[in-house]
């Protein structure tokens, strides 16, 4: 795979330098410069499991980046958990995307990611240091994949008091290589002061810096996989009439369906279900991008002003408007809203959905009511497990849900974390204190 920057088509990158890099040297992001189609009887998924799916994937992505024993290898440890399908009614389904280690979507991402990245950095002497921005999940993920990697650190920087209780235990209970920084902040400040490191040769020249967020390119291929195992699942590889509803916040997910169906997978449209924090739905419909400061909601991981990945949506289109709206709608919700959804998939099938989720089914029922189309088969994703957001869920529901064990594991750790202001010199000191070669 070779990749361009977004700042800069004409230079181009290996996928290795890609991924340990995180970010292009002119501050772009890093997008795959080709696509390959996929042959039309690759469809017939005639792959047995979902490991087989993503090795299949893999192989004609990276085959030319990495050998295929590693791939293999890299698949088999990596993709250790499913992603099930499960039918709520004729038009809904929910694809169910919390069955790894940290209870997120986001661990399909995190897990090959910390294979990929540990095959790359077999033989260098210096470790290499991820820096990390959470809106809540990605931390945890990240922290869950990358625990006790060898010649790998990783630093998390995460909003102070706007992420759950669970997640925060998620972020700051592992120890080891794994750093926490509680930012006196928003997301949009965490993210700013990431980018802001990985701009500054006083940092990079002096430690290896890498991301592990969305922005990181091997995060968005390991979440095509369950977009292609949503329609294997299906069983009918010619089906047109598809929609994904995609919780979003920086877009990685959302980006990452659009990579599959420029692969040739038939998704007949994305539909874009965001919080109050509405700049991508705004923009498809006016045309104008406008990023602004984050509010908070209870859907915490979608509180974004300024999601990285849109620029690569824009490229993927080739920055046109009408290109972009013709296969992405966009709806959003506040929080009264997003608890009546809550209550809707509770009662009425017997479904316990997390905020973000919830988010995406009202997406999915608003674009099937607006479309009046009665041979939609409709898919939202669920990117968390809802007891990760138990305070919000009980309260919603007026009982108490049960806690997943992972959590309980978490919950009873004692947490270890470093709490800085929004102050790009503090950030800077610490990294240089604590991780310079």
């Amino acid at each position: 795979m070779k990749l361009y920057s977004t700042k800069n088509t004409k230079q181009h990158f290996s996928f290795e330098y890609a991924v340990m890099q995180g970010i292009a040297p002119d501050g772009g992001l890093f997008m795959p410069l080709e696509l390959p189609v996929l042959p039309g009887e690759f469809f017939r998924f005639e792959q047995n499991t979902f490991q087989s799916l993503c090795f299949d994937l893999a192989s004609f992505l990276l085959s030319d980046s990495i050998p295929v024993l590693e791939l293999e290898r890299i698949i088999t440890k990596s993709m250790t958990f499913s992603a099930p399908l499960v039918t709520l009614s004729d038009q809904i389904s929910v694809l169910e995307l919390w069955h790894g280690p940290s209870l997120a979507f986001k661990d399909f991402g995190a897990q090959f990611m910390a294979q990929v990245m540990s095959y790359f950095n077999r033989e260098h002497q210096h470790p290499l240091n991820i820096l990390v921005a959470t809106s809540g999940d990605t931390g945890g993920a990240v922290a869950a994949g990358f625990h006790k990697v060898p010649g790998i650190n990783v630093i998390i920087l995460y909003p102070k008091g706007k992420v759950s209780h669970l997640q925060e235990k998620q972020l700051t209970t592992f120890g080891d290589n794994i750093t926490a920084l509680e930012i006196k902040g928003t997301f949009d400040d965490c993210q700013a002061l990431v980018k802001q490191a990985f701009a500054d040769p006083s940092l990079t020249d002096n430690l290896r810096l890498t991301s592990a967020n969305s922005i990181n390119i091997a995060r968005l291929i390991p979440q095509m996989f369950y977009y292609f195992e949503a329609f294997r699942l299906r069983g009918y590889p010619s089906h047109n009439n598809v929609v994904f509803s995609v919780p979003s916040g920086n877009f990685g997910n959302l980006t990452a369906g659009l990579f599959s169906k420029k692969m040739g997978l038939p998704i007949n449209k994305f539909i874009a279900s965001t919080n109050i924090n509405d700049i991508v739905p705004s923009y498809l419909k006016t045309g104008e991008y406008i990023p602004r400061r984050s509010v908070e909601t209870l859907a915490n991981a979608m509180d974004v002003g300024n999601p990285s990945n849109f620029m690569r949506m824009l490229h993927l289109y080739g920055s046109t408007w009408n290109n972009l709206k013709q296969d992405i709608i966009g709806y959003s919700y506040n929080d009264d809203q997003t608890v009546h959804a809550i209550r809707t998939l509770y009662n009425n099938y017997q479904y316990t959905a997390d905020p973000h989720s919830a988010i995406a089914f009202l997406g999915l029922n608003d674009f099937i009511n607006d479309s009046l189309q009665m041979d939609i088969d409709g898919i939202f994703l669920e990117t968390a497990h809802p007891s990760k957001f138990k305070t919000t869920i009980d309260q919603a529901l007026q009982t108490e849900i049960a806690i997943h064990p992972n959590l309980l594991k978490a919950a009873s750790s004692p947490g270890s974390k470093f709490i800085l202001p929004v102050d790009y010199h503090e950030i800077h000191s610490f990294l240089l204190d604590n991780f310079a070669n």
